[in-house]
């Protein structure tokens, strides 16, 4: 039986993702988790194998002590891209869901609306400059740069931090429609996003 380490987010909790094990299928755990008393499904950011899923698990958790919500749960306020780069080194097979684990379109529809949510970003709101460089939550070595107030530059082209984060999102395989790109690109470790909820806070 496969032993798996998941990272999942879900996008009505911003700033938070769940990292945890199972030892049967991705699709059937994230399904679990999809009660009632959660608003949306869960997303999968990333899924491995591993040799020791209770070992790994409790790595992460220790390396990530700082950031959890609470002892006796599975929540860590950080960055998905965080605990993936751990589990990308560790890992032995890349068993990520490419497709959204929902019930029926109800749920998918809801899960790209909220995907879509605050659309109203520039880099006005965090005082990030033109030329600024920006890394892909979902890989480091990807990059982009500030063009505007409102676009950057990604691979030669310019384009929102939507639509270039959709591209990388894609290119990995996941066939997401669509995305809030501030959730998506970071600077200096920090996701726009949370650079911009920490902004708002001290108005």
């Amino acid at each position: 039986m496969s032993q798996i380490v998941y990272v999942l987010i879900n996008q009505a909790m911003p700033g938070l993702v769940k990292i945890g094990l199972t030892t049967g299928r991705i699709e059937e755990r994230m399904r679990s988790l999809d009660s009632t008393g959660v608003p949306l499904p869960f997303e999968c950011f990333a899924a491995w194998t591993v040799e020791d899923a209770v070992k790994a698990e409790k790595a992460l958790h220790t390396a990530f002590g700082d950031h959890r919500i609470r002892d006796r749960r599975e929540f860590f306020r950080l960055s998905p891209d965080k605990p993936t780069a751990i589990l990308k080194a560790f890992g032995i097979d890349d068993v990520t869901p490419r497709d959204d684990v929902v019930e029926d379109a109800e749920d998918s529809r809801a899960l790209e609306k909220a995907r879509a949510r605050r659309p109203n970003f520039n880099f006005d709101m965090i005082g990030l400059e033109t030329g600024t460089e920006l890394q892909s939550v979902f890989d480091d070595d990807i990059s982009c740069v500030v063009t505007d107030q409102k676009n950057v530059t990604f691979r030669g082209q310019v384009m929102s931090l939507s639509q270039s984060a959709l591209i990388i999102a894609r290119d990995s395989g996941r066939n997401w429609k669509s995305l809030a790109g501030p959730d998506y690109w970071k600077f200096e470790d920090q996701t726009l996003s949370d650079l911009r909820n920490q902004m708002e806070e001290l108005v």
